[in-house]
């Protein structure tokens, strides 16, 4: 009887034991676009957390993070259900999520139903996200994509001289954004936007947009990612244009710049924004670079970071920070992860990062021209380095939210 309550114990204690360890994970889901048109973009994102991962590690004092991977297809449906799934499948305590800019805000409205949890935004970067009615337990660490407009317009107009400009946007959030900053520059130096085409996400056939721009314009802007970029390119190659590009921050990046074929070269010579930019000199940027490089086989990545693995990395990094700030303390509904992830700055390989009051970054922007390293590998060079960018793009705040939100519409192109 003694020897069998002896053992009974020393079972029980067993248990116990084990469940303090499985206690001791900290569980944080992760999505990204790893189907559908912008897979190669959700790929890349991969690889910048996973470069953040082996930089950092995944200790928190005791206890280690352990991080599950879901895939969406940059729909907000597809978003919301691979969170829902994350949280009550694979019981997720924090989201790192999600990539696209559609996701973004379906995930921020889904965030306020879940209070208790953390939400750290992956990539995401239309401005609605955390502009219009913040959740507030989620949180950018990237900026938004007029943020990364800024400089392009002006550069455009002064520098190259451009007066006429038509834009081709994906039809979704995140390239309303980008257009937003856009023409907000643009129209306000003096420029003209004298033709806004929408293509669906998505879209194969692109003869008759081709076909639809105009010919009195200086040069074409071009909102477009993935496989979008790609076939656009293909076709407007082989329809024999030669009008001036400029290209928004996902059009202008590694995810484009190292497509097979020959049809991304048409894309040297373009001028673009974004928050990176390749050929930056900084010695974080290159540390980041090298890091990124040495964890993936030359064949498995990129020649150098996209725009989402450097997001990935930084969302990532600001996350394990804040966690080690607070020694993994959950408790009383991530009360002191949350204080903390407001006041982190970071010192990110694209320049440092500080949050506003709606937990949305004010960060560094980059204005690049894309150029051939004699090679035959196409890089973003940097043009100009333009700091501490705000949501607000520098407008006083009643002037700016007199403009309206993003859209196909919107702003008008004017000085405001």
């Amino acid at each position: 009887m003694l020897r069998s309550c002896a053992g009974l114990v020393a079972l029980s204690s067993l248990l116990l034991s084990g469940a303090a360890i499985a206690q001791e994970k900290i569980k944080v889901g992760v999505t990204a676009t790893l189907e559908g048109t912008y897979t190669v973009l959700g790929e890349d994102g991969i690889r910048g957390h996973q470069t953040a991962i082996n930089t950092l590690g995944k200790k928190i004092g005791d206890k280690e993070i352990e991080f599950i991977i879901a895939s969406t297809d940059a729909t907000p449906d597809s978003a919301v259900r691979a969170v829902r799934k994350l949280i009550e499948q694979d019981k997720v305590q924090i989201l790192l999520s999600p990539l696209s800019g559609d996701e973004g805000i379906a995930v921020k409205n889904f965030a306020k139903t879940r209070p208790e949890l953390t939400f750290v935004n992956a990539a995401s970067g239309a401005q609605e996200t955390t502009y219009v009615d913040p959740a507030p337990n989620f949180y950018r660490y990237n900026m938004d994509g007029a943020q990364w407009q800024v400089g392009l317009g002006k550069y455009a107009y002064e520098t190259k001289g451009y007066r006429k400009i038509a834009t081709v946007g994906d039809d979704y959030s995140f390239i309303y954004t980008q257009v937003f900053g856009l023409v907000l520059e643009f129209c306000g130096a003096g420029g003209q936007v004298t033709n806004r085409q929408w293509v669906p996400l998505g879209t194969k056939d692109f003869a008759s947009v081709i076909a639809a721009l105009p010919d009195d314009v200086d040069a074409i802007y071009l909102g477009l990612g993935g496989a979008d970029a790609v076939n656009f390119l293909n076709q407007y190659q082989q329809a024999g244009g030669k009008a001036h590009l400029m290209g928004g921050s996902i059009m202008v990046d590694q995810t484009i710049l190292s497509a097979k074929g020959n049809a991304k070269n048409a894309l040297i010579g373009t001028i673009a924004a974004s928050g990176q930019a390749d050929t930056w000199e900084d010695p974080g940027w290159q540390k980041f670079v090298k890091a990124y490089q040495d964890a993936f086989p030359p064949n498995k990545r990129f020649p150098s970071p996209s725009l989402l693995a450097t997001n990935y990395y930084n969302s990532t990094m600001a996350l394990i920070l804040g966690l080690r700030q607070v020694n993994g303390d959950l408790s009383n509904n991530q009360a002191k992860l949350k204080e903390a992830l407001a006041k982190i700055e970071l010192d990110a390989p694209n320049g440092k990062i500080k949050l506003d009051s709606n937990r949305q970054a004010i960060g560094t922007n980059f204005v690049t021209e894309v150029v051939d390293d004699g090679k035959g590998a196409l890089f973003s060079k940097v043009v100009k380095v333009i700091p501490n960018v705000n949501q607000t793009l520098g407008y006083d705040p009643a002037v700016f939210s007199k403009i309206g939100l993003p859209s196909r519409t919107v702003p008008e192109c004017k000085k405001y």
